[in-house]
């Protein structure tokens, strides 16, 4: 038995959660026992509960990649754990208390993002990837992007693994709750919806999908675009549609908590981010309804969508681009109906649950092993 602590900082649900909270669902209990270090009152705490799982709750981590009262605090919680593995997400003081404990260290980078020079040029880019190499027996990347940002640091690329992200299939909706969601939202017959769902901030490019179907109601008045989610940028944006007059075709939702509901209404997705993307869970979730998507040409939305088989990928910023092949699924349909099957496919061939778990238990193992 594999005795494996994971220690995350995040107070809220993101992406990294979501990610761990997965692997916690499928991972093989008669080969590993699994705990997890979170902060203090985080909502990811009844979550992990349900699932079975302990939790070891701590102040001075929430948030904080490093702190010294983080890595005290995780040292006596590693020390008394008995664990052979400390799995840190984006936790530093993980990954130096466990080292200081003598216990093996995997680290993942869940994000994407633009590098500073501070740690991407000369000496800096030296110190930082020896530090993380130090700190770290194995590394791994949610992406081939987040796998550049860090060899752009400094980490050398034989160090660093691309496991892709993993989700559970959604169920599409049933017949009464996606009329009932297409009547809340004015979805009319014949109309053509597409979604994006993220948080409502700039570096998500909101504003780009905005003006992409502003353009493409100039001649086609059957779109329909909901922005799902919240987010600092929200009441900007609203102005913004409302004074071009898009209110009746351009939607937000608010917060939503069936995801699979909302999805289900879709006939695209979109992704428009541009300073912070790695493996969009959304994108993939909607993979596993057929429903294909249109994204930026940036972090890991190539990594997901395979231009021309489950969707189209467009120039960064260009919400003419954006646009042109928002087109051509409104309209050809063939080829919306051919990316629907693939999307289906490709998410059975690589972005499974059962698949993402499987693939960190052989991280596991090989260190072990070693």
């Amino acid at each position: 038995m594999i005795k494996v602590l994971n220690i995350i900082s995040d107070s809220n649900i993101g992406g990294a959660g979501r990610c761990v909270l997965t692997f916690l669902k499928y991972f093989d209990r008669s080969r590993f026992q699994v705990r997890v270090v979170v902060p203090t009152g985080s909502l990811l705490i009844p979550e992990i509960n349900r699932l079975g799982i302990k939790t070891i709750e701590t102040d001075g981590i929430a948030e904080k990649s490093l702190s010294l009262e983080g890595i005290k605090k995780l040292k006596k919680i590693i020390k008394s754990s008995g664990c052979d593995i400390v799995h840190t997400h984006g936790n530093m003081s993980g990954r130096i208390a466990a080292r200081q404990c003598g216990k093996k260290v995997v680290y993942t980078r869940h994000s994407v993002f633009p590098v500073s020079p501070k740690i991407s040029k000369g000496l800096g880019k030296v110190i930082n990837g020896a530090v993380n190499m130090h700190y770290s027996d194995a590394i791994i990347a949610v992406a081939e992007a987040a796998k550049e940002n860090l060899t752009d640091t400094g980490i050398k690329p034989s160090a660093v693994r691309v496991i892709l992200n993993g989700v559970e299939p959604q169920k599409r909706a049933g017949e009464a709750t996606v009329r009932a969601l297409r009547e809340k939202y004015g979805i009319e017959d014949g109309d053509f919806t597409a979604g994006i769902m993220a948080r409502i901030e700039d570096v998500k490019g909101h504003i780009y999908l905005i003006e992409a179907a502003e353009k493409i109601l100039e001649t086609n008045k059957n779109l329909k675009v909901l922005i799902i989610g919240t987010g600092s940028l929200e009441d900007s944006l609203k102005r913004t549609v409302k004074e071009k007059g898009l209110e009746k075709n351009i939607i937000f939702t608010g917060f939503v908590n069936n995801v699979n509901e909302i999805l289900s209404i879709l006939d695209i997705q979109v992704n428009a981010s541009f300073g912070t993307e790695a493996t969009s869970l959304s994108l993939l979730e909607g993979m596993s309804l057929g429903i294909p998507a249109v994204v930026s040409n940036y972090g890991g939305n190539p990594g997901v969508i395979t231009h021309g088989e489950n969707g189209y990928i467009f120039k960064l910023r260009d919400s003419g681009d954006l646009a042109k092949y928002m087109k051509k699924l409104m309209d050809d349909r063939e080829v919306y109906a051919y990316m629907q099957k693939r999307s289906v496919e490709i998410f059975n061939e690589k972005f499974t649950a059962e698949i993402y778990a499987g693939n960190i238990e052989k991280v596991y193992t090989e260190l072990m092993n070693k």
